[in-house]
């Protein structure tokens, strides 16, 4: 009972010295004591306060207060150590509890070890060691982090929270659960009262019903709405969305893409191009423009379909391509042009409207609506129809003129890929220029009758059979004028000819300037004004890594919180 006595008389005294001040910088204040020892040759210089029946130890610093079961004070040092139970609260905003704490009450600088537990509003933090900057109220981490609220986990091995900004930075193998989705990233920065994340480095987002990758981007963890950029990609349904900016909602499951986009129909082996587009998975549609092209497999060859917009809509097994305004197609044996295009997968019909114009081989084709009809098995072109003002042109390959059949409709059969036989009916008119086996010239065959049927061999009139009444008559070259030599309404468009795939694209195609895009140089935070990540000169994650106290450059030019007093033993280290 006295030595308890003593013991609290000398608290007493203690408490009644507690100087407010230190060379300017405010002391750590005892609250609450306990019971008061010292012990010069383990700890020289300290207090040793415990805990008592009427409560835990207890200091109080600039607005923080820390309370626990043991502690040891240099108050020459303005510096205290806590042990058992520590818990700290700052204000309203922070509470902290740990099995240890170190504190300098002249840098504001603590470290808190062994389960400690971060609560800050809604969110609570969770990891091993914890560096805690009241200066700059900023609290960090090297070793595994958890952070949680009501519904989201997040987890990384290094990370930084700054307190005013409610903005966690986690720097290294970054996952976030939700029943909802996942995310991976190698760096990502989190605010808690919006739930934003900000994306810098490789990074995947699995849902229900999307993945989505980038190497940089923006996610509403609440909403599920999203911007990324750098290699971005979208796995949506059964197309792929890549582009070198991509935006995402789940809600309206809509996704839009700008700057060399590529959407990928897995299904249907088809891929849209362009430079932007948007995607309707609600109503299995894509929509793509500037320099817009579709490219489908058919049989062993591709086709590209290239129109100012670009629609395909319908499930897999019944894709509609609908593309319109300067339409034009092309396929190593086939190309063409019109104003607008329908192509149905279900049913094989490709339908090119207003003024068509198609060649197959050198043949050249007209009318005032033109379909293209494939099997749908085999995918190879089965049979064609011209409707209404029906007009072939081919040049003649021997001499300088040109093989002409006209009538209202025409039919053509496809045998691999290649036109073989062509009916054209009604009024039909032919100019064709005749030679022998041996290729000589006859003459020039000018005949009008019911019906026609042509024999193609490489695009090539081989054999013309006339129907019904036919009047024709075989001229001599030098019989027939020039001017009789071409039907009404020829013309001969082989200048438009597409020779390539990339003869589908106009100069208006080639020389547009693409929008810049926000966040793949910048920062794609609009609260942030760091530079790039990938800039090593300036490398913002390299600035917020945290150096551990084992390479000595935590707190630069300040005391350590790590420093001991001058003589430590044994005893004292197992403490820690």
């Amino acid at each position: 009972m006295k030595k308890l006595f003593i013991l609290l008389f000398l608290a007493q005294i203690a408490f009644g010295q507690n100087p407010t001040s230190k060379g300017g910088e405010t002391v750590i204040k005892i609250v609450y004591g306990g019971d008061l020892k010292v012990d010069e040759n383990k700890y020289p210089g300290a207090k040793i306060f415990s805990k008592t029946e009427t409560g835990q130890v207890r200091f109080e610093h600039e607005g923080m207060d820390l309370w626990c079961d043991r502690a040891v004070l240099f108050q020459d040092r303005n510096w205290v150590k806590a042990y058992g139970n520590v818990f700290i609260q700052q204000g309203d905003s922070v509470e902290m509890t740990s099995e240890y704490i170190e504190y300098d009450g002249d840098t504001k600088l603590a470290v808190s070890k062994r389960n400690v537990r971060l609560q800050n509003t809604d969110m609570t933090l969770t990891t091993d060691t914890l560096y805690f900057d009241r200066n700059l109220q900023e609290a960090y981490f090297t070793t595994k982090g958890v952070v949680k609220d009501s519904a989201t986990t997040l987890t990384s091995i290094e990370g930084r929270y700054f307190m005013p900004k409610k903005k966690y930075q986690f720097l290294k193998d970054v996952v976030i659960t939700n029943p909802e989705y996942t995310v991976n990233s190698t760096r990502l920065d989190y605010y808690t009262d919006s739930k934003h994340a900000y994306m810098y480095g490789p990074s995947t987002i699995k849902g229900k019903e999307y993945t989505i990758f980038c190497k940089r981007g923006f996610y509403n963890t609440v909403t599920e709405k999203g911007y990324f950029v750098k290699e971005s990609r979208i796995d949506y349904d059964n197309r792929i969305i890549n582009g070198d900016s991509l935006y995402f909602e789940k809600s309206t499951e809509f996704a839009s893409a700008t700057n060399n986009i590529k959407i990928t129909d897995t299904i249907n082996n088809m891929v849209l191009k362009g430079h932007y587009g948007e995607v309707y998975k609600a109503k299995d549609s894509a929509y793509i423009t500037k320099r817009a092209v579709a490219i489908s497999l058919v049989e062993a060859d591709s086709m590209y379909i290239h129109g100012d917009r670009l629609l395909v809509t319908g499930p897999p097994e019944s894709r509609v391509i609908r593309a319109y305004r300067n339409v034009k197609f092309f396929k190593t044996d086939m190309s063409g042009k019109c104003d607008s295009l329908f192509a149905d997968n279900k049913s094989g019909i490709t339908k090119m409207i207003r003024k068509p114009i198609m060649w197959n081989g050198d043949s050249q084709m007209t009318g005032d609506t033109i379909f293209l009809i494939s099997n749908v098995k085999t995918e190879k072109l089965d049979s064609l129809k011209v409707i209404n003002n029906a007009f072939i042109v081919s040049k003649d390959t021997l001499g300088e003129g040109y093989n002409q059949v006209k009538g209202k409709n025409l039919y053509g059969k496809f045998e691999e890929n290649n036109l073989r036989e062509v009916d054209v009916v009604k009024n039909t008119e032919v100019v064709y220029f005749m030679y022998n086996d041996e290729n000589e010239f006859i003459g020039i065959n000018k005949t009008i009758c019911s019906a026609i049927n042509l024999t193609l061999n490489e695009s090539q009139i081989e054999d013309i059979t006339f129907f019904t009444r036919p009047d024709g008559v075989i001229y001599p070259d030098k019989d027939l004028p020039k001017n009789a030599r071409k039907l009404r309404g020829f013309i001969w468009r082989g200048d438009e000819r597409m020779y390539s795939k990339d003869d589908i694209f106009d100069e208006d195609d080639n020389n547009l300037v693409l929008p810049v895009i926000r966040g793949i140089n910048n920062a794609i935070d609009p609260l942030e004004e760091e530079k790039d990540p990938d800039d090593k000169k300036e490398n913002p994650v390299a600035k917020a890594k945290v150096v551990t106290p084992k390479k000595k450059k935590v707190f630069e030019k300040k005391k350590k919180l790590t420093a001991q007093p001058k003589t430590k033993n044994n005893a004292e280290l197992k403490e820690q």
